[in-house]
């Protein structure tokens, strides 16, 4: 979800700075409720306002920037009801795509889910807690992996209308955030969520990996709620450094 795109002779100005300006959301450079200034981006990046202003329109129709009267616009704030919200409608989507896939999974699709789940546990199982706060790369590595493996989930159900559906409900900031916080114990029990859903779509058991689904979800909810109250708010989870 937040994986730069390649660069080339033939990629188009605007996907870099769109590029760069959705990875400074979903890392927290510019946090929820911040305004998002055509002319100091485009001074930062070192561009002309028109790509910034066609990507911060892209980001928009994601969902990710809003356009408020009087402030023109501003990453999405959130609080603990949005929050909430999301991973609901998120849970049930996620839920439901998981169920199909364990009736429309190809052999291949079931070796890249396994692929998948195997390349994050491998990843949560380096991070012991003892090295101190994860590094930006280790979260970039963990957040790539962890959207490999719902993506690859998402093709396999073979329902395309459902996939911009949870991309929709899928907050890539909150994402980020939670597994830049997220304990040892919490990344393996991911993990473990991971390699079970792989082993019940393969099984073609839709109503387990449904239900398996729906739970990992919703932990990972209920742990980035413990991290707001800890924080003290979603300004101060999504401070630099935090």
């Amino acid at each position: 979800m937040s994986t730069p795109a390649p660069s080339g002779a033939m990629d188009p100005p605007s996907e870099g700075v769109y590029e760069r300006i959705r990875r400074g959301i979903v890392e927290g450079h510019y946090p929820p409720g911040s305004r998002l200034v055509e002319q100091r981006l485009a001074e930062e990046l070192d561009v002309s306002r028109t790509p910034v202003r066609e990507a911060v329109r892209r980001l928009e129709s994601e969902g990710l920037v809003v356009v408020a009267r009087n402030r023109g616009a501003v990453v999405r704030p959130l609080d603990e009801a949005d929050i909430s919200d999301l991973y609901e409608v998120r849970a049930r989507l996620e839920a439901y795509a998981a169920e199909l896939a364990a009736l429309r999974a190809e052999p291949s699709d079931i070796a890249d889910l396994r692929r998948d789940a195997e390349g994050f546990a491998e990843l949560a199982g380096r991070d012991d807690g003892g090295g101190g706060p994860r590094s930006l790369d280790q979260v970039r590595r963990l957040d790539e992996t962890n959207a490999r493996f719902h993506s690859t989930l998402h093709m396999a159900s073979r329902h395309n209308r459902i996939r911009p559906l949870i991309a929709a409900a899928v907050d890539a900031p909150l994402v980020f955030r939670a597994l830049q916080r997220f304990e040892p114990s919490e990344l393996n029990r991911s993990a473990l969520f991971h390699e079970l859903i792989a082993d019940a779509v393969a099984a073609g058991s839709g109503a387990r990996a449904g239900r398996l689904m729906t739970e990992h979800v919703l932990q990972g909810r209920d742990a980035l709620l413990s991290r707001l109250a800890d924080a003290g708010g979603v300004a101060d989870l999504f401070r630099r450094g935090a």
